[in-house]
C-alpha cells in the first residue's frame, strides 16, 4: 500500500502498520472494549504510527516528552491528514484517530502491527529514535488490505532498564504503574513520606526518563524532524514560573504542554520538595 506509506510519512510518522482489531480486545478491558465499540461500531483494523520526539540531552527538570507541544493533540493532528486519505479511498468508512486517549492499548496495537522492539521497560524501541516516540492510532471498520508482519519482537533484555529503576518499578511480568516515578510526580493529593522522599532525590518534577536513559538503544538517538517537539521547549519550570498562577492562568500559559493535564498542584507540590 504505496499510497498508504506515504500518507503516513507525510505525516511526519517514523513507522506504522496495522493490526485486527480481534487480535486487541483480548488485551482490553469490557469497558475498554464497550467504548471502542461506541466510538467504532463493528471496528475490524488498528493502525498504529510511531512520531519520533527527541530534541536533545537538555538539561532541566521535565521529562523530554513533556518539553515540546502537547503530544496528544500534535499526534492526533497529524494522524487527521492520514485519516483524510483513507476517507477518499473508502468513503462510506468512519476512521477515529488518538493519542493516549482512547480506549486502545496503542503499545500492543503497535507491536502487533509489527513496529519495533518490545522493551523491557514497557516500551516500543524504534531504531533510530530509540523509545523516544509518541504512539497514535487509527481506529476504524474498514478492512484494509494490510502488509503482513510478524509482531514485534522482544529487546535483547539486557537489563540495563531493570537495574536503573531506582524504585524498582520493572518487573519481569511488566512495568508496575503504582511504583514508577513518572506516575508519582503526577500523582495528586497527599503522598506518604517514603514517596515524599522518592520525589526529593528524584531529578525531574514531571515524569522520569531514568529508564530510558539506560537503554543501549536510546545511547545515540537519532533527533526528532517534527518541529513541535523540536522548537519552542520548556525544558525547567521554576516557583517564579508557577508564582500566582490559578487553574485558569496556568492553562492559559502552559495548556499547550503536556505537563499541564493536572494543573498547577503536583508541580508546586514537587518543586516544594526540592527546596526542603
Amino acid at each position: 500500500m504505496d499510497w498508504l506509506d506515504k500518507a503516513f510519512a507525510a505525516a511526519g510518522a517514523a513507522a506504522w502498520g496495522g493490526a485486527a482489531f480481534s487480535d486487541l480486545a483480548g488485551r482490553m478491558s469490557p469497558a475498554a472494549r464497550a467504548e471502542a465499540e461506541r466510538l467504532c461500531p463493528r471496528p475490524r483494523t488498528v493502525l498504529a504510527a510511531a512520531f519520533p520526539y527527541y530534541a536533545g540531552d537538555r538539561p532541566g527538570n521535565l521529562s523530554l516528552y513533556a518539553r515540546g507541544a502537547d503530544y496528544h493533540a500534535v499526534v492526533a493532528r497529524r494522524l487527521n491528514t492520514v485519516c483524510e486519505v483513507l476517507i477518499e479511498k473508502y468513503p462510506e468508512e468512519s476512521f477515529f484517530p488518538a493519542a493516549d486517549s482512547s480506549p486502545l492499548p496503542e503499545r500492543e496495537a503497535a507491536w502487533r502491527a509489527g513496529i519495533g522492539l518490545r522493551g523491557m521497560n514497557g516500551l516500543l524501541i524504534l531504531p533510530p529514535y530509540g523509545t523516544y516516540v509518541f504512539l497514535g492510532t487509527i481506529l476504524t471498520g474498514a478492512a484494509l488490505d494490510l502488509p503482513a508482519r510478524p509482531p514485534a519482537p522482544d529487546c535483547p533484555n539486557c537489563g540495563a532498564c531493570r537495574a536503573a529503576c531506582p524504585a524498582g518499578a520493572l518487573e519481569a511480568g511488566g512495568p508496575e504503574a503504582s511504583r514508577c516515578l513518572s506516575e508519582l510526580t503526577q500523582r495528586k493529593g497527599a503522598l506518604t513520606a517514603e514517596e515524599e522522599a522518592r520525589l526529593r532525590a528524584h531529578p525531574l518534577i514531571w515524569g522520569c526518563d531514568i529508564c530510558q536513559r539506560a537503554c543501549p538503544y536510546n545511547a545515540a538517538p537519532a533527533r526528532s524532524p517534527l518541529p513541535e517537539f523540536s522548537a519552542g521547549l520548556v525544558d525547567r519550570l521554576g516557583p517564579a514560573d508557577l508564582a500566582g498562577l490559578t487553574n485558569r492562568t496556568f492553562r492559559d500559559k502552559y495548556g499547550d504542554r503536556a505537563f499541564a493535564w493536572r494543573g498547577p498542584g503536583p508541580l508546586r507540590r514537587n518543586l516544594s520538595l526540592k527546596e526542603e
